[in-house]
């Protein structure tokens, strides 16, 4: 088995080679002066992909992720067919090989567009994990919003959650009284964690008081002089998690932490964000200040899925 990356996700490629005790190859991933991407397998890694089944590690996001993923595992596939000369008369064709091509998907973008809300709407979601599967034999994806927006995809996938690791970073440096999901839609997985840690969970629940307010407030459940980790699969501009933590500190909470799989952060939610909770946790699916839990394990978990399948 050979783990190969681009520009994005080395840093998680590289870990899942020490996981899975097998090399980790970079594959060529540059921009030309327009922005378009050049994307090759160097000369150096074609016999070992050529040799192994091969997992590329790359997100699709932002934009230029999809076609940089779709480009490399283009490439991967031309390698292993046996198409290898050039233009330039360097290198033959010769015999190609059978199936082995993985992808593992530490973030998926265009995840939250995994309905139809509105008549005339692309499933975007759906139309990305298409063209994906067009092009390798199976896909792992971490903590996806909705995982069945994948299912019965041409290819085998397989659904991967760093809520393992979440959990015990909380339970060694966070030591939590209670988990809680900010709303239903994440109950899932942050009752997952509170299992795991041995702790106690809720939800909140949201009560519309008028056309322009609406409160917050944990379900059954005492707070005051509680230390609270807020767990959600994604936190984009922190909105949900400070009004949530607003709540929770009406309610008596003496510390509220948030942690998540997908930090994406955007527009200063960190700011933002450290201005009501008191720390926040994130996977490395996408490198930012808070990414201190490694997605790789969850993914090595995935593949393996794949690979019993």
């Amino acid at each position: 088995m050979l783990v190969v990356s681009g520009s994005s996700c080395k840093h998680i490629a590289e870990d899942m080679a020490k996981i899975l005790n097998c090399e980790h190859h970079s594959l060529e991933a540059r921009r030309f002066p327009d922005s378009e991407g050049y994307f090759r397998v160097p000369e150096a890694s074609i016999e070992e992909i050529r040799s192994n089944p091969v997992i590329l590690v790359s997100n699709t996001f932002p934009d230029s992720c999809i076609v940089e993923t779709l480009l490399l595992l283009e490439a991967i596939i031309d390698v292993r067919k046996g198409n290898l000369a050039d233009i330039r008369g360097k290198g033959i064709d010769c015999e190609a090989i059978g199936p082995g091509i993985y992808l593992a998907i530490p973030y998926f973008g265009y995840s939250r567009q995994d309905k139809r809300f509105n008549q005339g709407e692309a499933v975007s979601a759906r139309a990305i994990g298409m063209l994906l599967s067009s092009k390798c034999d199976g896909i792992t994806v971490l903590d996806l919003h909705a995982p069945e927006v994948l299912e019965n995809l041409p290819v085998k996938v397989s659904f991967a959650s760093s809520m393992r690791e979440i959990a015990t970073y909380l339970e060694s440096e966070i030591k939590p009284d209670f988990i809680l999901s900010p709303d239903k839609g994440a109950i899932e997985r942050a009752s997952f964690v509170a299992e795991t840690i041995g702790c106690k969970f809720s939800y909140l629940e949201k009560t519309r008081i008028d056309a322009h307010t609406i409160v917050h407030k944990a379900k059954d459940l005492d707070v005051n002089g509680a230390i609270v980790t807020i767990v959600d699969d994604m936190i984009s501009t922190g909105g949900t998690i400070c009004r949530a933590s607003e709540a929770l500190r009406e309610q008596g909470a003496k510390a509220v932490f948030a942690a998540c799989s997908h930090g994406l952060f955007t527009g200063g939610a960190i700011s933002k964000l450290d201005q009501f909770v008191d720390g926040i946790i994130a996977s490395d699916s996408l490198k930012n200040p808070r990414s201190v839990v490694s997605s790789a394990s969850a993914l090595c978990r995935g593949i393996n899925k794949l690979i019993e399948k």
